[in-house]
């Protein structure tokens, strides 16, 4: 099992691979969509923000400083609409992604014999721990790095006008 310094090794390095993704060279690509129910790059380094501050840092650092605290409560669906994600400037957003991601490291890397087990009980999810959190702040970093590669493959196979079979099949 990866221990928690790794896990927050893994998130330092996801920032390079987020910095990639979302350096955008085609304008029009921050606001593609392959369908109008999926999510656009714009949508996605907003939610990346997000959940940045208000979800896994918030999380893991209510649970480790105040066991028993519930966090404050989150919104993530409905924050594509309230927040406006579609009317922000990819590039200033995509910076702050970058911030604050840093910000989380360096919080995550102060921390000395922190009490991963320190937990409090969700109302539907039981007991979650600020462990529970942490490996769950990278699936998430994972899941997206998956949205937005999948989000380039879209982009390119319907601009490109080529058979892009070649290449191999997507799974």
């Amino acid at each position: 099992m990866m221990e928690p310094n790794q896990v927050i090794d893994q998130l330092e390095k996801n920032l390079a691979t987020f910095k990639a993704l979302l350096n955008i060279d085609d304008p029009d690509f921050a606001k593609w969509k392959i369908s109008p129910e999926k999510w656009c790059a714009l949508e996605i380094v907003c939610h990346l923000i997000d959940e940045e501050k208000e979800d896994f840092r918030n999380r893991v650092k209510t649970t480790l400083e105040q066991p028993g605290t519930e966090p404050s409560p989150i919104d993530p669906v409905g924050w594509v609409q309230s927040r406006n994600y579609l009317e922000q400037d990819f590039n200033s957003k995509k910076e702050e992604f970058c911030s604050e991601r840093q910000k989380s490291i360096e919080y995550l890397k102060s921390l000395v014999h922190p009490s991963w087990a320190n937990s409090y009980q969700h109302q539907s999810l039981g007991e979650l721990s600020a462990e529970v959190f942490l490996y769950n702040w990278l699936a998430h970093d994972l899941l997206h790095i998956k949205q937005l590669t999948r989000l380039y493959y879209d982009f390119l196979d319907q601009n490109s006008n080529l058979d892009l079979s070649y290449a191999g099949k997507w799974t």
